[in-house]
């Protein structure tokens, strides 16, 4: 058995709140989902906006190896010729060798959505698939509301499904739209139409109920073989059916061909892909992709996988292309320290009662506001601080940051560095749009002479939370700071009553791990 694997992040994923694609994005995002090896790419709906417009024009120069494009819309409307319909011509227009129509199966819809009667309705589905399929279209029908419309009235919503069959659609897809039906009365109500309908079935799911990946595979042991979601599950309000989980459950799980083993383990590349391209942090608990998919915070937990990996992991990290994270936090045992120097090739050796004590010290710094398992970057620097050889790249003497308002002019910050790098003493000055700022201009003045590679670290995000909000304004504040190189990104922490210090701890670390860690 094989299933196909339709995407349409393109135009449902859009949907989203906080997410808006620009037509060179939904083009970047087009190349990386054919290479994934998607079966369909619906690119948007032409008759909806200029941009999608732009779009199907300029995918045109974009010669696809694996999946087919589809344009989307509506039925053609009540009252009106199909051949006269801008929207069908505009659909027509997009040059895809394959449309989607999407009709109303909810008779609710049909009578207080539409303002048209059942009958109506049932020809504008039946003859805009055959208009579109005498141009030469292939036509996927898309049963929008199928499931609440089949509730309130079977008979009807089964006849919507009869019309689409007899205009000549080609795969019949059962839509969640509401995201509220369950997996069993997906499945069944799925077998029911693929017995009586001798045509293709699809599944599109939303994920109202927190259940469109299970939807959407209940939807395949009913005997769906299409399968509509969108990458990370973006879409109209919480998200549609996540195609990256399904692809994966599909291949690893049920057994059941939508994508290669070399596809499949480009899953996680993908879905960061995707994430970034619109602007999205990835979701670190995405299963599968997501970072913590495959991380061990446990003490218990971090021994068994140590000794063996699938103690309490579902699968290989590797065959999605993830792998596998042991945190060092205040509930690290003895094995998540000793995993992370074998994992980190730090070249030293550490015994268990070496192993005791570094877990203790975690714990102590941890009580004072550190925290390491977002902070990784930092946890590097505290086993490698442990060694008797280390020596840091470049070591603080003191720093000064001077904050002034004065009538009449702009607040100022300024901060004096000086640092020791090998036998020779840098001191110098900088100014900033504030101390934190000012603190990293005037450390990287002092070290880009040595270390020239400081230009390029980025840093990416900064964040404060207080620790001890009854203590008010003599709260502990922990610091932490997400910083990159191309695309190598680690993070860094501070914890001090002063936001100051705590900025400082975290930057210098950030710094120190830039200068430690590739190019």
């Amino acid at each position: 058995m094989s299933v196909e694997l339709y995407d349409t992040t393109l135009r449902d994923g859009t949907q989203a709140e906080g997410i808006s694609l620009s037509v060179e994005d939904k083009l970047k995002i087009t190349r990386k989902l054919d290479e994934l090896g998607v079966h369909y790419i619906e690119g948007g709906w032409p008759g909806s906006n200029p941009k999608d417009v732009e779009y199907f024009a300029r995918v045109q120069e974009m010669p696809l190896q694996n999946a087919l494009l589809c344009a989307f819309s509506y039925t053609g409307r009540a009252g009106l010729r199909v051949d006269e319909d801008t929207n069908l011509a505009m659909l027509l227009g997009a040059r895809t060798p394959v449309v989607t129509i999407v009709g109303k199966s909810w008779d609710l819809h049909v009578t207080e959505v539409l303002r048209v009667s059942e009958d109506q309705n049932l020809k504008m589905i039946e003859e805009t698939i055959a208009y579109l399929r005498s141009k030469g279209r292939r036509v996927i029908y898309d049963a929008e509301h199928f499931f609440d419309g089949y509730h309130a009235n079977p008979e009807y919503a089964m006849r919507t499904l009869e019309a689409a069959v007899n205009g000549g659609a080609e795969t019949l897809v059962l839509c969640d739209t509401n995201g509220g039906s369950l997996p069993w009365d997906i499945e069944d109500l799925t077998r029911m139409v693929c017995k009586e309908l001798n045509v293709p079935v699809g599944i599109h799911a939303h994920n109202d109920s927190e259940l469109a990946v299970a939807n959407s595979l209940a939807a395949v042991r009913g005997g769906a073989v299409q399968v509509q979601g969108t990458i990370n599950g973006y879409g109209e309000r919480v998200g549609n059916a996540n195609l990256v989980s399904i692809a994966a459950d599909l291949k690893l799980k049920m057994g059941i061909d939508c994508l290669s083993e070399e596809q499949v383990r480009s899953l996680t590349e993908v879905a960061h892909y995707v994430s970034e391209v619109a602007n999205l942090a990835p979701d670190s608990r995405q299963p599968f992709v997501g970072a913590s998919a495959f991380a061990h915070k446990g003490g218990i937990h971090a021994d068994a996988t140590v000794k063996c990996r699938e103690s309490y992991q579902h699968i290989d990290p590797e065959q999605v292309g993830n792998h596998t994270r042991v945190l060092i936090s205040e509930l690290s045992g003895k094995g998540n320290v000793l995993y992370k120097v074998g994992e980190l090739d730090l070249g030293m050796e550490v015994s268990k009662e070496e192993a005791r004590q570094l877990v203790q010290q975690i714990k102590d710094l941890e009580s004072k506001g550190f925290v390491f398992e977002g902070a990784e970057g930092s946890a590097e620097l505290l086993l490698r601080r442990n060694r008797a050889d280390y020596e840091p790249p470049f070591e603080l003497i003191d720093f000064m940051v001077v904050v002034e308002h004065r009538q009449g002019r702009d607040m100022l910050s300024e901060a004096t560095v000086k640092v020791r790098v090998g036998d020779e003493i840098k001191h110098t000055a900088a100014e900033g749009n504030g101390p934190v700022n000012a603190l990293d201009a005037a450390l990287r003045k002092a070290l880009l002479r040595f270390y020239p590679k400081l230009e390029n670290v980025q840093l990416e995000d900064y964040k404060v939370r207080i620790l001890d909000g009854d203590a008010a304004t003599a709260a502990k504040t922990r610091v932490l700071i997400d910083s990159s190189i191309g695309q190598r990104r680690w993070g860094t922490v501070g914890s001090s009553a002063n936001i100051i210090e705590a900025s400082w701890q975290a930057l210098r670390d950030s710094f120190e791990y830039a200068l430690l860690n590739g190019d």
